[in-house]
C-alpha cells in the first residue's frame, strides 16, 4: 500500500486521537463551551448601551455574528498549542518515523477540530437567541454563514499547526496563542470599525476576521456596516478569497513543518 493509499486511514486515526484527548479532557470542552458564552453575557449586555450599531439596530444581533467568528478564529490557539507540544515531547518525530502520509495526520486533526468547532457553535447560538440575536433572512442564508465559519476555522487550524510546529515549545506556544486576542479586537468583532482612526479602520477592514463577521452578518440579516474597503463592500467573496490564500499558503508549510520538525 502506497503511503498516498493510507490518507483516509491516517486522516480517521489522528481525528480519533485529538477527539480522545477531549473525551478524556472534559474541562478543555467545558472551557470551550464556557467563554463564548459568557462573551455573550459580557459584551452583550456591559458594551450594548454604549455601542452605535450600524442602521440602529439591536447589539447584540450585530455581536451575535462577531463571537461566532471569534469561535472560528479561537482553533488557532489549542491547535497551535498541541502541535508545539507534539513536537516538544517527541510525539511529532514517532508518528514521522511510521509508513503515514503526513499530509492525511495534520488533515485529520484539522477535522477533528472542525468538528469540535461544530459542537461549540450550537450552544453559542443557543444563548445568543435567548439573548434576542436573530436569523432574518431565511434558512439557506444562515447555513450558508455556518458553513464560511466552519471553513475559517478549517483554515485557522492549519495556520495554528504550522506556527506550533515552527515554535516547538508548548510554553512558548501558550505565550504566543495571547496575541489572537488583540489581534481579533482590531477588527468589526464587538464595535463597528467606522469609529476608529482612519489607518486602524483601514487595518481591520482589511483583518479576515472583519470579513467573516461582515458576511456572516450579511447572510443571516443583522445590521451590518457596509462600506470602506474591499473586503467590507464583498465580505462573502473576502472570506472565501482570505481562506484559499490561507489555504494555499499554511497547507504546504504545516506539512514541510511537520516532515522537518527536530531537524
Amino acid at each position: 500500500m502506497t503511503v498516498l493509499a493510507t490518507v483516509p486511514v491516517d486522516t480517521a486515526a489522528a481525528a480519533r486521537r485529538i477527539l480522545l484527548t477531549y473525551r478524556r479532557s472534559p474541562g478543555l470542552m467545558a472551557a470551550s463551551l464556557a467563554v463564548p458564552v459568557a462573551m455573550v453575557g459580557v459584551f452583550g449586555y456591559v458594551f450594548g448601551s454604549a455601542v452605535r450599531v450600524p442602521g440602529g439596530g439591536n447589539y447584540r444581533e450585530y455581536l451575535m455574528p462577531g463571537l461566532f467568528a471569534l469561535v472560528a478564529v479561537n482553533g488557532l490557539m489549542p491547535t497551535m498549542v498541541g502541535a508545539a507540544r507534539d513536537a516538544g515531547r517527541g510525539v511529532t518525530d514517532r508518528l514521522r518515523s511510521m509508513s503515514v502520509s503526513r499530509f492525511g495526520l495534520l488533515l485529520g486533526q484539522a477535522l477533528a477540530d472542525l468538528l469540535v468547532a461544530a459542537v461549540v457553535l450550537v450552544p453559542t447560538a443557543a444563548v445568543g437567541l435567548a439573548a434576542g440575536w436573530r436569523v432574518r433572512d431565511g434558512l439557506g442564508p444562515a447555513l450558508g454563514a455556518f458553513a464560511l465559519l466552519l471553513l475559517f476555522r478549517f483554515t485557522v487550524t492549519w495556520v495554528g499547526t504550522t506556527l506550533g510546529l515552527a515554535v516547538g515549545k508548548e510554553e512558548t506556544a501558550g505565550q504566543l496563542a495571547v496575541l489572537v486576542f488583540p489581534f481579533a479586537m482590531v477588527a468589526n468583532v464587538f464595535v463597528p470599525t467606522g469609529g476608529m482612526p482612519g489607518w486602524l479602520a483601514a487595518v481591520a477592514d482589511w483583518n479576515p476576521i472583519s470579513a467573516v463577521a461582515a458576511a456572516c452578518r450579511t447572510l443571516f440579516g443583522n445590521p451590518v456596516e457596509l462600506g470602506g474597503a474591499w473586503p467590507m463592500q464583498h465580505p462573502v467573496a473576502a472570506t472565501l478569497g482570505w481562506c484559499a490564500l490561507l489555504l494555499a499558503v499554511f497547507v504546504p508549510l504545516a506539512v514541510r513543518r511537520f516532515a522537518s520538525a527536530g531537524r
